[in-house]
């Protein structure tokens, strides 16, 4: 009921990102592949930052 007032941790924001990312450049790959793939290397990116962390 009050789960709103959790915050998340840097590593689900990282988490959130890196899928928005990925999903990102999934739909692009059909139309752009250039952006596409920089949406892939910044998913990447996260994903160095999110290994960190652990």
């Amino acid at each position: 009921m009050f789960g709103f007032f959790n915050k998340k941790s840097e590593k689900e924001k990282l988490q959130e990102q890196y899928a928005k990312f990925l999903k990102e450049a999934h739909s692009l790959s059909t139309t752009n592949r250039k952006l596409s793939d920089q949406k892939t290397f910044e998913a990447e990116e996260v994903m160095k930052q999110i290994e960190k962390l652990n």
